[in-house]
């Protein structure tokens, strides 16, 4: 969780190497851990127009887009272009299904996140699967794939972040 050091070492790195897409992408991802969401999004559209077939900036940007509960038909065709370059990226298929979530379209949303789940029973896309299954009225289902996660991963606290938020737990 050293996020700021981490910043300034890839930082460095990019001075040397400022077309390097693997250290622009990863200085990407903390400068959206730190908050600092304009120039992620400027180091991922970098990485993208200097590799149009990376669809891990795609994905991350339209994802983080999607996340924050905005420009979401950008965030969908953002997220839609990494789907058509990795299909059975179960990150991606995770991400489709929460841009779409986040549109209001709940039952498209369950059909990506099951596909995503099914490819890959990560914690956080079953945190994103709960969340769309207890939004569409499946709160047992909901509860089986939270405490799976748990069991999986007992300290996550992106399970524990997202029953606080709906206020299945208390703070």
């Amino acid at each position: 969780n050293r996020n700021q050091e981490a910043a300034d070492v890839l930082k460095g790195g990019l001075q040397r190497f400022p077309n390097n897409t693997d250290l622009l992408y990863h200085y990407s991802m903390v400068l959206e851990k730190l908050g600092k969401f304009d120039e992620m999004e400027k180091s991922l559209r970098r990485v993208m127009q200097l590799a149009p077939g990376n669809q891990h900036a795609y994905n991350a940007l339209g994802y983080s887009l999607a996340d924050r509960n905005i420009r979401l038909p950008e965030a969908l065709e953002l997220i839609q272009k990494a789907a058509d370059l990795a299909p059975e990226d179960p990150f991606i298929a995770d991400s489709l299904g929460w841009v779409l979530f986040r549109m209001g379209r709940a039952e498209q949303a369950e059909t990506q996140m099951r596909r995503a789940y099914g490819l890959r029973p990560d914690v956080e896309i079953g945190v994103h699967l709960g969340e769309v299954l207890w939004t569409n009225g499946k709160q047992d289902e909901a509860r089986k794939v939270w405490q799976e996660g748990l069991k999986n991963t007992p300290d996550s606290p992106i399970i524990y972040d997202t029953l606080k938020r709906l206020k299945l737990i208390d703070d």
